[in-house]
Parts: C-alpha cells; structure tokens; sequence
C-alpha cells in the first residue's frame, strides 16, 4: 500500500518550536528527514516484523535471554548469601543492575489529606528496603493537594511520607497525577479531581471527555481544553504547570537530597498518555475495542477546521466506530477493508493520534521547564493495549489514540517526542504472556511489549516499566526479567539492551504474605545481577540535571501542533 506523506516545516523560536504542517494529499506520519534546508520531510516510521524471540534495534534483532528466571526454593540459603557477597563487588556485574520500585498503595494519603497507617507503612518500607529494594513510586494527587480551592495546595501529607521514604533509606519515584482514582481495574478507592473543577464541568461538561454518544468521562480533563482560559482564567495546561512549580517549591528540600529518581508527568486517564477510551465504571469489559472520544465541542471544532483547510470541509467525526464493547468486525469502521483504510479515516486517525501526541508535548515543556536545573529525569508512561493487537485493525490502540498498524508504527512518534524532553518512557504489562489471555481478544502482550522497548531504545531513551495487574508468581516475574535485559546477564560488561528501572504493582498485604515475599525477594536479587544491595548508590552517580527540552527539528515527531493548511 502506498504510505502519504506530511511535510512539516520547522521554526525555531527562542527555546521552543513551531511546526506547521502542510498535508500533500493524504495525511499519514513517516520519518526521517531529506534535505538539508527548506521544508523537512518526515516519513513513516516502518513497524517490526512481529517477533515472538527477540528485541528490534536499528542494527538488528538481538539474541534471545538464556534462562535467568527466578528459582524454586526463594528462600536464601546461607551459600547463596555467601555467593552474592563475594561478586558483589564486580564493577561489569553492576552495569547488569536493574534497580526494583515498588508501588504505593493509592490511598496512602487519605482524601482528607491524611499520611494512612504511618507505623505499619513505616514497617514495610523498612522491610521492603532490607531485601534490596531501590525505591517507591507514589501518586500525588491532584484532588487531594489542590482541592480546597484554585492554587491552595496542601503538600503536608505528603512531605511527611517523602520524609519517612527517606529515613528507610529508599529512592523515589514521584507521580502528578491529574487524574481521578476510581473505576478502573485496580482502582481501591475513590480519589475525584479537585472539587472546583468539576463544579466548572457542571455548567460546561464539554472540559471532559466526550463518546459519540454525550456520555461524559470525568476521570481527567479533555486535551480539547489544553489551551482553553475555562479554569478561573486558567488553561488546563497551566492549571498542571502551576501544580508543578508549587510542587517544586515546596518539595525544594528532597529534590536538593536527591531523594527522588523521576517524576512522571500524568498526561492522562491512569496518568497515561492515552485516551479514555476504556472506563470500567461506563460499562467497558475486556476486551472491547473502546470508543473514540473526541466528541466534546472543542475537539469537535479543532477537527472540523482541520478538515477545512484540508478542502474536505464535508468530513466529519466517525459514526460508525461502533460502542465500547464491540469486536472490530463487528463495525463499519475496524472492519476489514473499513473506514479505517479509507482516505477519511486516516484522516481522522492521524488528526486523533497528533492530537494526543501534541497533548504530551506540550505539558512535557511545561514539566521540562518547570524542573530545568533540578537533579531529577521526567517520565511519561505509555499504556499497554495488548488486546485486538493481532487484529487487522489493531481497534483498541486506535481508540486509545495509538494510530500502529501491522505496516504502520504508531509509538516509535511517542518515543521520538519522548526524546525531545530526555524523558524516560514508562510501559506496562511487562509480566504477561500471549497464553494468558483469552483467545478472542487476540492479544499479543509479548510483540507488543517488544515492539515499544525497541522503539525507546531506538530513540535513545531510558525505558521503564511496569506490570499491569498484581502478579506474585515466578511465571509473571520470570516474564518482567526476561524483558528487563532480553540477552540475560553479560559477565563480560554491560548487557547489549537492560531497562532503567522496573516498579512493582504494588506494595500490600498479600506481597508481605511470607511465601509471597520470598519470591519477590529473589525476584529483586536477580533483578540486581545478584550483586549486593551496598552498591546501590553507584547506579543514580550518573543522573544528571534537568536541561532544556530539545528543538523540535532535532528529534522529529509527527505530531507537534498538527495546522493543517
């Protein structure tokens, strides 16, 4: 099939960039450049063959890990102990290191803006840092800090619990998380955006999310309000940068200690840079395909101009993309040979995924310069759609604004605006394997988890991950070490390909059980090449400070402000 093209022409302007982009024709994403001046062309980045053995880089597939899974008996034995102090200190087994997080519970500081349990979260963070583990990860929420009224923040809470991370001895991973709690798989509590914003949702409900159908998402703002001065005078983009900045100067202590690794900057449902396309608590059910949303006003307007100065003033959003909980063939849109393939589906489906793309960007700017100077890397994770991945139509990645097709990569843009901040791209689903899932979701989890890493790692970045559902088995972390360093080991230094870190989903009462335990505890041995956890500081020397976000014609995306004219 023949791919389009978009030629974008880049400006540079004091330290950021403006992009327009000028369709020819048709309206897809390609990369690369040609030309040494004038406009920049930038051509489709070409998706792997999918693999079931091996990571892709630009020089090629890698080989496949020898066995490093985790044992049997997790229980040291007094020889294993000795075993691992005497390689301890091996400068070539410590490059092999990949540092353990662990998640937080979500409710550990109350809606009432409470730390909850202090001694017995104290007792495990002590218990969690006896057997090597690195750090924890923890949202900071929006609606709890910000919640008494437009710039009132209440850091309190959290500054005891940063103080007691400390005191254990443990790094942090710090979430801002602008996202509501609640009604999602893994969701324990109920944890709304701050009351004040809703209450400007309930005279203009278009600020949320929106199906074909007018049924609001309230689980973050719509990107359609990015740029939009509804919040007493505020953007939404500058309701997070505010949040941020005060975040800044009220956490200046920590971020000087260097307590914290990264902060990952939410971008949207479950902090990830994605579209709510699937909400739990409105009736989705694995595995449906979702549904777009991009059917409040201010998006609605965003893509009629669009079309317009394409001279398809007729085209309008998809009405026929069917609902949540339908399978691809089952509509008109994902079917084969579908809208999707028409010249006016790939229309729209590049205008949804730049838009997405455009989203991240922007608040990423924001973030970058919000933390410039500071001792810290930003993160943005990425969601892990695994299911109708080996569809034709890949439908719930599209709904979700991943525009990747069997010809057509659709996260190799997302790692390439990655690039642009020097962020860490965060992924999730690390633990699963394709024989897990039910045959009709046609699920490809391990291809999928693949083919992101390989672009992270293609775009020089640091890539990060998660499992997405509690797992205590050595099956699921056989499965996360595999993917941590797909060669396994080198005892001869550095491994070809590891992952900066892995965080686990999450810190409780069940984890603690003792059998389980046991098992996670030699997970994180052999996470950390066996080496002993007395080297840890040697893995965080070489964060460096927070520096300027890169112009846009130096790491080329697809996506950056798409004006279509």
């Amino acid at each position: 099939m023949q791919m389009e093209n978009i030629v974008c022409v880049a400006q540079r302007i004091n330290m950021g960039t403006r992009i327009t982009f000028q369709l020819e024709e048709r309206y897809n994403l390609q990369h690369g450049m040609s030309g040494a001046g004038g406009a920049i062309r930038v051509e489709r980045a070409r998706k792997q063959r999918a693999t079931t053995h091996g990571f892709k880089l630009d020089r090629g597939l890698v080989k496949k890990q020898r066995r490093v899974g985790v044992p049997f008996k997790a229980a040291a034995t007094a020889e294993s102990e000795a075993q691992v102090r005497t390689i301890s200190k091996d400068p070539i087994m410590l490059a092999n290191y990949v540092p353990v997080y662990v998640m937080l519970p979500l409710g550990v500081v109350t809606n009432d803006n409470v730390l909850q349990d202090r001694v017995g979260l104290e007792n495990q963070l002590k218990e969690l840092q006896a057997v090597g583990v690195d750090g924890v990860m923890v949202d900071v929420w929006w609606g709890i800090v910000e919640s008494k009224g437009p710039q009132q923040y209440d850091w309190s809470a959290y500054r005891t619990l940063f103080q007691m991370v400390q005191d254990c001895k443990l790094k942090l991973q710090a979430i801002m998380s602008f996202h509501k709690c609640g009604g999602n798989v893994g969701d324990s509590v109920l944890i709304p955006l701050p009351k004040w914003v809703l209450e400007i949702g309930e005279s203009d409900p278009d600020i949320f999310y929106t199906n074909r159908k007018g049924i609001r998402n309230k689980e973050c703002l719509s990107l359609g309000v990015d740029n939009q001065p509804l919040f007493h005078g505020r953007t939404a983009i500058e309701l997070y940068t505010d949040y941020m900045q005060s975040f800044r100067d009220n956490m200046e202590d920590f971020l000087e200690s260097e307590l914290m690794i990264d902060i990952e900057v939410g971008l949207g449902p479950a902090g990830e840079l994605r579209y709510p396309s699937y909400t739990k608590n409105l009736g989705w059910e694995f595995p449906g395909i979702g549904e777009f949303q991009c059917y409040d006003k201010y998006l609605k307007a965003d893509f009629k101009g669009a079309a317009l100065r394409a001279d398809h003033p007729e085209w309008e959003l998809p009405d026929n993309a069917g609902e949540s909980n339908d399978v691809p063939e089952s509509t008109e849109f994902f079917k084969s040979g579908g809208t999707y393939q028409t010249e006016k589906g790939k229309f729209f489906l590049t205008w949804y995924s730049n838009k997405l793309l455009t989203h991240g960007d922007e608040i990423l700017d924001e973030a970058n310069n919000v933390f410039l100077g500071c001792k810290v890397k930003l993160a943005a994770k990425v969601a892990g759609i695994h299911w109708w991945y080996k569809a034709e139509s890949h439908a719930a990645e599209l709904t979700s604004g991943y525009y990747n097709l069997h010809h057509r990569d659709g996260y190799r843009p997302v790692a390439r605006m990655l690039s642009r901040h020097n962020a860490i791209l965060n992924f999730t689903c690390l633990e699963m394997r394709n024989h897990e899932q039910p045959a009709k979701a046609q699920s490809g989890a391990q291809e999928l988890v693949q083919q992101v890493l390989s672009c992270g790692w293609m775009e020089n970045l640091e890539v990060a991950g998660e499992n997405a559902l509690a797992r205590y088995d050595r099956e699921a972390y056989n499965q996360i070490l595999l993917n941590a360093r797909p060669n396994g080991v080198n005892q001869f230094g550095p491994p070809t390909l590891k992952m900066y870190g892995v965080t686990y989903l999450r810190l409780s009462d069940k984890l603690m059980q003792q059998t389980n335990f046991n098992i996670f505890k030699a997970f994180v041995r052999k996470m950390h090449a066996n080496l002993d956890f007395s080297l840890l500081p040697n893995i965080y020397r070489n964060i460096v400070q927070t520096q300027r976000s890169t112009i846009i014609s130096q790491y080329l995306w697809s996506g950056r402000s798409p004006r279509f004219h």
